[in-house]
């Protein structure tokens, strides 16, 4: 990917149908992660054709790498495969989410972490090499996008979840996803 190439970000959508549930994600946060793990399942329950998914991130300063790992999430999205890599980035952090965590949000062995060896375990564990459009300044402008749309639909806490344009606060992750299902297709 050459600096003179635009940088595009793949959106991380999947499905197309015409029922729409927004999940706002922090990738470090148990709770999102909890989340995450059951979105393919409910994708495949509800079916594609009846729902569009959207993962929208939701950097948050008390988890205190999130902002280099939703980087590397989105410079991902920007390589040839897209979603499917960014997907990949997010798998990988949900599986190792204790590696670039901090305990109680304050201490533990990643105090002595640098980001370059964030992108480093980012890179190991899924595979996929974002370190080029993660430099590219212009991918402010994606993550600058994710931030103010959870701003704009007074999004703060991880998950949050949005169905067919409503904020719904009583969707939790613990929520079994033939709930969610339902909450979706009414």
């Amino acid at each position: 990917m050459s600096q003179s190439t635009a940088l595009h970000a793949d959106p991380l959508v999947w499905g197309h149908g015409p029922k729409v549930f927004e999940v706002f994600l922090e990738p470090t946060c148990p709770f999102s992660v909890r989340a995450f793990n059951k979105l393919d399942a409910l994708l495949q329950l509800v079916g594609e054709e009846k729902m569009t998914l959207k993962i929208r991130l939701q950097s948050q300063p008390w988890h205190m790498y999130s902002g280099v790992i939703v980087r590397y999430i989105l410079a991902a999205s920007t390589l040839p495969e897209g979603k499917a890599a960014a997907k990949k980035v997010l798998q990988a952090v949900a599986d190792h989410r204790e590696e670039f965590e901090f305990i109680d949000h304050s201490h533990g062995p990643n105090m002595d972490a640098t980001p370059n060896q964030i992108l480093d375990r980012l890179e190991h564990y899924s595979g996929v090499n974002a370190r080029e459009p993660f430099l590219r300044a212009e991918l402010q402008n994606e993550i600058k996008w994710h931030s103010k749309y959870s701003r704009q639909n007074g999004i703060h806490v991880s998950p949050t979840f949005i169905t067919n344009g409503l904020v719904q606060l009583d969707i939790g992750s613990g929520d079994e996803i033939e709930s969610w299902a339902k909450r979706i297709l009414a």
